[in-house]
């Protein structure tokens, strides 16, 4: 699946939800019914710095696509950095890299936020993509 339709198909299944709070409500839902990350991927290795929360982020290259997992202690937090985590995952490190897109501006959803939480949200992300261009670029060449 294109990253783009699969970002699509993620923020659509949330769209039809007019409420904005009722859309935040079925993030916190949806990432409750994810596993936890295992104790062994919620330590320093992989939390995310910049975070007022307790947020990891796990991150994996299979067959050319990246994957995330993220977990966070706050039910609110976890939904948020879960919903970056699939909105990112099995995509290639390419797509992720010139992916503009930022779910929780389209789903109305930042403006919700605290300031904390945004910066910590845009960590997550800043993370994400840290590990796409690490990855599509392994020897550290530019």
């Amino acid at each position: 699946m294109r990253l783009a339709a699969h970002q699509y198909s993620l923020v659509e299944e949330l769209m039809h939800l007019e409420d904005v709070q009722e859309r935040l409500s079925a993030i916190v839902e949806r990432a409750r019914r994810h596993p936890r990350l295992p104790d062994e991927q919620r330590g320093p290795a992989h939390r995310v710095p910049g975070c007022s929360s307790n947020v990891w982020l796990a991150s994996e290259l299979r067959d050319g696509r990246c994957y995330f997992r993220a977990d966070a202690d706050s039910p609110v937090v976890r939904g948020l950095v879960a919903l970056l985590a699939d909105f990112f995952s099995d995509a290639k490190p390419s797509e992720i890299i010139a992916t503009e897109i930022d779910p929780l501006e389209t789903l109305g959803l930042v403006r919700m936020l605290s300031l904390t939480r945004r910066n910590g949200l845009a960590a997550v992300r800043k993370a994400i993509v840290a590990f796409a261009v690490r990855v599509s670029n392994p020897d550290g060449a530019h």
